[in-house]
């Protein structure tokens, strides 16, 4: 099977030196890669500069983007030659639009002025004491995939910090349904340490839970491999 999969954290610049991002390394993503390939499928791995990868292997094709928007670019196509979409990347949910001091602000006949502007110098100054940063919201590229491709397999992640399992299984079966995925890897932030990370892989009628990296990998291949057999 042609595996994609997505991982890493992407990172939205707000000018040349600063930017916005998230703590996610690619770890997860890096396991998922490394597991189907040993299981002798082809992967493309759509990932950030900065996060974990797996070592050089022939039937690995690794992908660099860097913001939600090189991200649609290059997923789109993609997504429409692969068999399955295994989407763990942590998409910025925003993106900067413009930064002005609080002063700009205060003295503007309106905020929504301010969305209009752009900073078109490399690196904002730093001489105000209180800048304010607005963002705008990106597009959620999981919402996209069926729309690019109807008959792909597709696995969603969702990740939510401090809730009751209840809540967790419940926003994951929304996302579940929203998206047209087959799974959704729930997991809360607050079960994810050193040699753990609690998750649960959420379908229509049920869930399964598990404890280690190498579980959801080993979990994600036995389903795909599952569904693509049946």
């Amino acid at each position: 099977m042609k595996i994609l999969i997505t991982s890493g954290g992407t990172r939205e610049a707000i000018d040349r030196v600063r930017s916005i991002t998230n703590h996610s390394t690619g770890q997860l993503g890096k396991v998922i890669a490394e597991s189907f390939l040993k299981a002798d499928h082809h992967v493309t791995l759509v990932t950030t500069k900065s996060a974990l990868k797996p070592d050089d292997h022939p039937n690995l094709t690794i992908i660099e983007i860097s913001n939600g928007a090189s991200l649609q670019e290059a997923l789109e196509p993609l997504v429409k030659s692969h068999d399955v979409l295994i989407h763990s990347m942590a998409v910025s949910d925003y993106t900067p639009v413009y930064m002005a001091g609080i002063d700009e602000v205060a003295q503007a006949d309106s905020v929504y002025d301010l969305l209009e502007k752009r900073n078109d110098q490399g690196k904002i100054s730093s001489a105000d004491d209180y800048q304010v940063l607005f963002l705008k919201k990106t597009p959620k590229i999981i919402s996209l995939v069926k729309e690019w491709n109807p008959a792909i397999g597709l696995i969603g992640f969702k990740l939510l910090v401090g809730v009751s399992k209840d809540e967790l299984l419940a926003v994951a079966r929304a996302s579940l349904e929203k998206n047209q995925a087959d799974y959704i890897v729930a997991n809360d932030l607050l079960d994810i340490k050193e040699g753990q990370h609690r998750a649960y892989l959420v379908s229509k009628n049920e869930h399964i839970q598990v404890e280690t990296k190498d579980q959801i990998a080993q979990l994600i291949l036995q389903v795909v491999t599952e569904q693509k057999e049946a």
